[in-house]
């Protein structure tokens, strides 16, 4: 019920606007009761990001490839960086929020998760790569989706088709070249 109202007023608001008080008024329970369930604004973006990227996460951990295991590890990562734009496209308002937070969006638990992906998929990709370079990687794969980014390129005039396109390719020639 909580997170339900929060994305309804996510969807509808300027993000920085939404208070944790407009969120218990709209779920229609005490401010206290918010607190309790998710400790913080971030802990309740964290959990609604959680929620709404379930399927994200289950077709990339145990769905058919090219997102799920068993795929190349190029055409992996493409599809799953793929993926995470298609999921930050459809739900601009919830990153925007929760990547605009003091706390540190690279120690959320979704965050790391899709680090972790990407640096596993890159060392396939890569036999050379360490952990750390793998890790770095991923981090930069990851800046490309980053909503401000996004945003920007969409106010640009760049289409999501375009977005898409130019972020296989990249993926691609980086997962292709040799790093070192």
């Amino acid at each position: 019920m909580v997170l339900k109202a929060a994305d309804k007023l996510f969807a509808r608001a300027d993000v920085s606007s939404v208070s944790m008080d407009d969120i218990a008024a709209e779920a229609q329970v005490g401010k206290g009761t918010v607190f309790r369930l998710f400790g913080s604004r971030d802990g309740l973006l964290d959990a609604l990001w959680a929620t709404k990227a379930q399927d994200l996460r289950d077709q990339a951990e145990s769905g058919p490839p090219p997102l799920g295991p068993g795929a190349p590890a190029r055409d992996r990562a493409v599809a799953f960086l793929d993926a995470v734009l298609t999921f930050k496209l459809d739900n601009g308002n919830l990153l925007r929020a929760r990547e605009a937070t003091a706390s540190g969006l690279l120690q959320s638990e979704q965050y790391r998760w899709m680090r972790d992906l990407l640096a596993r998929t890159a060392m396939e990709a890569l036999p050379t790569l360490t952990a750390e370079d793998a890790a770095y990687l991923a981090h930069i794969l990851l800046a490309a989706v980053h909503i401000d980014l996004v945003d920007e390129l969409l106010a640009s005039g760049q289409t999501p088709s375009a977005i898409r396109r130019i972020q296989r390719a990249h993926v691609r020639a980086v997962l292709s070249s040799e790093l070192g």
